[in-house]
């Protein structure tokens, strides 16, 4: 499948696509646009600045655009005296964005790979969720994302994500249901064909509710 113009296959930036964005003068006076829309006057007290502010804003929540997690990755050690077993990192906090009503989605992720021969700086797996969370999201796209990124650069025996969060569309807004968690997960390689690797991994991570299987 083609990625969509001016988006890379991995989510990041084109060159064709930052030419190709509004400049901040109209990123700003559409939000005047929206303020107006709803109901207030953008140039009131309390308002004026509220456009650049926003603009600012969606630097920080969409940074990850400018992010090529691949390169993040390319980084590996090789000195690691035969360690061959699971290396896990957990409740690894992140803030995304809906894409379908851009409003947050606050959670955890956990991750764990089986190295062959090479392992990643644990501040790497950190960085390579952040730079797929800060796009416009759904939690199912960005489980597989960081899985997918972690698989095909680093190349271990297994790899398994789990996220665990909470969506603004589904407790702000629509059917209102405050204090529900979903939670996703994608296993590859020994993680998904191993049920005592994958086990060790659940268990590790706290999440006896997937141990099934």
């Amino acid at each position: 499948m083609n990625a969509p113009d001016g988006v890379s296959h991995d989510g990041t930036a084109s060159d064709d696509d930052v030419a190709d964005r509004p400049t901040r003068s109209e990123a700003e006076a559409a939000v005047r646009t929206l303020i107006r829309w709803a109901g207030d006057d953008p140039a009131r007290e309390g308002l004026r600045d509220t456009p650049s502010r926003v603009v600012r804003s969606y630097e920080e929540f969409y940074a990850g655009y400018d992010i090529d997690p691949t390169a993040l990755l390319e980084r590996t050690f090789e000195e690691t005296d035969g360690y061959d077993e699971l290396v896990v990192l957990r409740e690894i906090r992140f803030e995304s964005h809906c894409e379908h009503h851009m409003v947050p989605i606050i959670g955890c992720a956990h991750i764990g790979y089986m190295p062959d021969r090479r392992v990643i700086g644990i501040s790497k797996l950190a960085r390579v969720v952040d730079a797929f969370a800060k796009r416009m999201q759904i939690q199912e796209k960005l489980t597989a994302q960081i899985a997918n990124a972690i698989d095909e650069v680093l190349k271990p025996k297994g790899v398994a994500v789990v996220i665990e969060a909470s969506h603004q569309c589904m407790t702000t807004r629509g059917v209102h249901k405050s204090g529900v968690g979903m939670v996703t997960s994608r296993m590859l390689g020994l993680l998904r064909d191993d049920p005592t690797t994958r086990r060790e991994f659940l268990s590790i991570i706290g999440s006896p509710s997937l141990h099934a299987g």
